[in-house]
């Protein structure tokens, strides 16, 4: 089930989300030791992650914010992959200042409609 949700809110990213499909199954690396299940960049030019679990037992916001830490710790890669999907004008747009994590656990869909914000601190 988890896959067949996966592929059909990759298919239409963009109509049901506002996000551009940039990747599935994106590896982190040795480090992180996982792979985001959607990987994309919405309108204003923020990183969007989204993971998908079949039982919502499973600790999917603990996950998401090791994946939201993945992303701070490898922009550059990101922008790589958003060049490379995307193109460098939307490259040269990207936004890491409010990055966003969706999850979508068991037969719920409600947390896909707008992706959460994460607060983010400010320096002065």
């Amino acid at each position: 089930m988890e896959k067949s949700l996966q592929t059909l809110i990759e298919s239409n990213l963009e109509a049901l989300l506002g996000v551009r499909f940039l990747e599935s199954e994106h590896r982190t690396g040795a480090k992180h030791g996982g792979r985001i299940d959607t990987l994309g960049i919405d309108e204003n030019g923020f990183p969007v992650i989204i993971e998908y679990k079949r039982d919502s037992h499973e600790n999917v916001l603990t996950q998401g914010l090791y994946y939201l830490s993945w992303l701070m710790d490898h922009k550059g890669e990101f922008e790589m992959l958003v060049m490379k999907r995307l193109g460098q004008k939307v490259a040269d747009e990207i936004e890491f200042k409010e990055p966003a994590c969706s999850a979508s656990q068991g037969a719920s869909t409600s947390s896909m409609s707008t992706p959460p914000r994460l607060p983010t601190a400010t320096s002065n």
